[in-house]
């Protein structure tokens, strides 16, 4: 076992944890990020990125993240890939036990863990993820402009996705199980208004359709859950809306939460119910959920773990000389 001892420890490896290396090394505080068992988070898994700003043409997921770590290692950021198994924050310094065996202490701790889509889990899906398939339409709706696409899904989200890409397809079909919605009544009266907008009612998906070299959907094998039916439908693109699980596990019990899981935050900060812990990112954010409000918050957890830090060792200090001096 090796104990890392550090002034901040960056959970997380996605883009509010790569901004929020990069600024708390330049601050000077030796920052360490843990990688987690995802390195890169969700844009690991984006092909086509078009809305992260500085470039004018589409780049990868993966390369933009390659870009974030190799900017956070320039600064002097130590990167470690290890998968935290525990975390105890009763105390400072923190402690952090990865699953390697090894611990790691700090004095403020950045939790950057991201929250992960839920899919449907059918085989065919993650042959078309990100090919045609979806969990985003802010961040894919743009490449189906003009295109016929299904939205899956029968909440607050799928709803709001539908009505999005309404704006930019020129067909949506919403694909919901049930015969009736879960989303709220305002945003099913705009739905059930909105011409461009067909709903699929008791139905799910099968299987996605499409061609397989290269990968590209180009319709849904739909199943009726009143009867079994099947039929085919033709779509260019599929928007999974069920719905984000905010990946707080190793927080639970310690810090206080939303009733999603979400971690919760003081109003335009991102400190937590504990001093010196901070959230940054789509762990503590179910609204926007994007790569750069992600890259903000880290941004803003640095600054304001810098800034405790500060406060704390001058707060230390002057104890230390009042003893000295009695």
């Amino acid at each position: 076992m090796t104990e890392h001892r550090t002034d901040i420890i960056i959970l997380g490896a996605g883009p509010a944890g790569y901004t929020a290396a990069i600024y708390t090394a330049r601050a000077s505080r030796r920052p360490i990020l843990l990688t987690g068992m995802q390195p890169g988070g969700q844009l690991i898994t984006t092909t086509d990125v078009e809305n992260y700003p500085g470039f004018a043409n589409v780049i990868q997921g993966p390369w933009l993240v390659e870009q974030m770590q190799a900017q956070a290692e320039h600064m002097g950021t130590r990167i470690i890939y290890d998968h935290i198994v525990s975390i105890e924050a009763e105390r400072r310094p923190f402690r952090l036990i990865g699953d390697s065996g090894d611990h790691y202490l700090c004095d403020a701790l950045i939790y950057a863990t991201g929250a992960q889509a839920k899919w449907l889990g059918i085989p065919s899906e993650e042959t078309f993820r990100g090919f045609g398939v979806s969990a985003c339409a802010t961040c894919d709706g743009f490449f189906f402009r003009g295109k016929r696409v299904a939205v899956v899904g029968g909440g607050n989200t799928a709803v709001e996705e539908a009505l999005y890409l309404a704006n930019i397809a020129s067909e949506v079909v919403l694909v919901h199980r049930r015969d009736t919605l879960r989303a709220e009544r305002i945003l099913q009266e705009r739905l059930f208004g909105n011409q461009k907008i067909a709903i699929r009612w008791n139905s799910e998906i099968q299987s996605f359709v499409g061609d397989t070299a290269p990968a590209k959907v180009s319709g849904l094998l739909l199943r009726s859950t009143i009867d079994g039916t099947t039929d085919k439908i033709d779509v260019d693109g599929v928007f999974i809306a069920i719905g984000h699980a905010p990946a707080s596990g190793l927080l639970e019990g310690k810090v206080d939460l939303h009733p999603d899981g979400y971690v919760k935050v003081t109003p335009g900060t991102t400190t937590t119910s504990i001093p010196g812990v901070f959230a940054a990112g789509d762990v503590a954010d179910g609204i926007y959920r994007q790569a750069v409000t992600a890259a903000g918050l880290g941004c803003m957890a640095a600054l304001e773990a810098d800034r405790y830090l500060t406060i704390h060792s001058d707060s230390r200090q002057g104890a230390l000389a009042e003893i000295e001096a009695a």
